[in-house]
């Protein structure tokens, strides 16, 4: 009796491209058609859009995060704990710190990094928020900063001063976070909030470029009513162990000091990428229509780690959740595609809406080609959370983790 050999899918990374690849796959295949693997560093999925909460302590860092294997079917994806080295793609095998796997088809979902862009000193001094310990990192310092300050016998304000690098999403969310805990920090630690600046460090010539400029304008002045100072068209040149350097051009420079600084101006793609040597730009990959890596028929790569051209205004899609999870849907079906001998899907996001929080009771957003600020749009980023909780979890996930504070 002749046994075939299960053809192993390999999915590396359990963000939201990956894990959605592995749900989808484990509720589309049959019980003995295919093997699955999900590999990931962590026990544990983080909601990536939610880590500026848990960085401003607005939200728990555990509310952040869920079990891996609540939403797997360990039946069907054995799920490895480990972490990715690089891909050999002439064997077909993934290298990870604890060994080797196989793999038929590959699925690489590793997400981004931080970009510093070569700025002399970032990843010394400053924080980032990429993970789940780093927003605990960023809350604890901060706090640290409050708690201590009335201690200080010169009580330097520059203590009480935090800079945020970067007016993009990830930028502005976490000011808006930030106008609604310093104010419980200050009460709490007896501090008068007027000591306390929170500036924003921009080198482009608006907040959050190509959103629509009149929720731009309010996002902006409901910060500033928050105390946030915007420093727009000023590039970060350096980062020290008191602050940092800015300037608007060559000549004019300009200390900040500061005892907080956080970096939130740009996303690259994983090095493992560039490593295990895909051709890549700031370790992202042009990936074909099918969202194969180009001359790979065998490997996948979504999320933050792909590029995906937007043909009508000829720039690459922003690497968001919602497109990643979406990749997540394309690709289960493209790989079960390929084996079954089936036709693959062109992968085509379909934007529904875009909402950026400015604290937990304001926002601004484009939802069914409507503009909305406010509470209304903060209600409406509160059911896209859930959402994304449901398409991987269902109604389980959403009651376990879930926003329901919706005012």
């Amino acid at each position: 009796m002749i046994t075939l050999r299960k053809p192993k899918i390999v999915i590396l990374g359990a963000g939201y491209g990956g894990l959605m690849t592995a749900t989808r796959l484990q509720k589309a295949v049959g019980m003995n058609e295919v093997e699955i693997q999900l590999v990931n560093k962590n026990d544990y999925h983080y909601e990536t859009t939610w880590l500026h909460e848990a960085s401003a302590g607005t939200l728990h860092h555990d509310r952040v995060r869920y079990d891996i294997s609540s939403v797997i079917d360990r039946n069907k994806v054995e799920f490895i704990q480990g972490t990715v080295v690089e891909v050999n793609r002439d064997e077909k095998k993934v290298i990870l710190e604890e060994g080797e796997l196989p793999y038929d088809y590959l699925v690489v979902a590793v997400g981004g990094e931080s970009e510093t862009f070569g700025i002399k000193g970032l990843k010394e001094y400053a924080f980032s928020i990429v993970n789940v310990n780093s927003a605990r990192q960023i809350r604890d310092h901060i706090e640290y900063q409050f708690a201590t300050y009335q201690a200080e016998e010169d009580k330097k304000e520059e203590r009480l001063t935090i800079v945020v690098g970067g007016a993009g999403f990830t930028g502005i969310e976490f000011l808006g976070e930030l106008g609604n805990r310093v104010p419980e920090l200050c009460k709490e630690y007896d501090i008068d909030p007027h000591k306390v600046k929170i500036i924003c460090v921009e080198a482009a010539p608006t907040v959050l470029p190509g959103f629509d400029p009149e929720l731009v304008n309010y996002a902006v002045a409901q910060l500033e009513k928050k105390g946030v100072t915007f420093m727009i068209g000023t590039a970060v040149k350096e980062a020290t162990e008191t602050g940092i350097i800015v300037g608007k051009g060559e000549d004019e420079v300009e200390e900040i000091k500061a005892g907080t600084v956080v970096w939130a101006a740009g996303v690259r793609g994983n090095a493992i990428v560039e490593k295990s040597g895909f051709e890549a730009m700031r370790g992202r990959v042009k990936v074909q229509p099918d969202l194969r890596a180009p001359g790979h028929d065998d490997v996948f790569i979504i999320g933050d780690s792909s590029l995906v051209i937007n043909e009508e205004i000829n720039r690459p899609y922003p690497p968001t959740a919602q497109i990643a999870m979406q990749q997540g849907v394309t690709v289960a079906h493209n790989i079960l595609a390929l084996i079954r001998g089936k036709e693959l899907e062109t992968f085509v996001p379909d934007i529904k809406g875009t909402v950026c929080s400015l604290g937990h009771d304001d926002a601004i957003g484009v939802a069914f080609g409507k503009k909305m600020t406010g509470s209304t749009a903060s209600f409406m980023k509160k059911v896209i959370d859930n959402r994304s909780l449901f398409m991987v979890g269902g109604p389980s996930l959403v009651l376990k983790k879930g926003k329901f504070n919706i005012f």
